[in-house]
């Protein structure tokens, strides 16, 4: 059995160091963990997608709610899974391409408000863009 967990966070002192240290340490550390994903982000958000064991997950989840990189971190979706949308990426970054909410509607809760079916698909597009990307090199 699997989890996915979708959650949401402001970056605290968000810059290209930030970002990095955080897809280094989840590259390294997720294998080990069994755990795959994606992580969208930009100035005013990280959206991330986790997937693997459950306890897994579930001790991710409770160290970023503890990491001083991320404020206002918000469980947007948890559920079991058949499979994983990232089996190869230990942490996929994608830099906000695949979504379309602006900075004003992420102020206004516009994600706090989407189904979870919603955003189950900004990274199911995300996973599919990856595909095409990769089938093109």
């Amino acid at each position: 059995m699997l989890t996915q967990l979708i959650y949401m966070s402001q970056p605290f002192g968000y810059d290209g160091a930030t970002l990095s240290g955080i897809l280094s340490s989840a590259r390294r550390n997720n294998p080990r963990l069994g755990i795959t994903g994606a992580l969208i982000c930009r100035h005013d958000i990280y959206l991330q997608l986790l997937e693997g064991p459950p306890q897994s997950v579930d001790t991710l989840f409770q160290s970023i709610s503890s990491d001083d990189r991320h404020l206002a971190v918000t469980l947007l979706h948890r559920a079991d899974v058949d499979h994983r949308l990232f089996p190869e990426w230990a942490m996929l970054h994608d830099p906000a391409h695949s979504w379309h909410w602006s900075p004003d509607e992420v102020a206004s809760g516009a994600i706090t408000e989407a189904s979870p079916e919603v955003l189950r698909q900004v990274f199911q597009q995300a996973a599919a863009d990856t595909s095409v990307a990769a089938r093109q090199i």
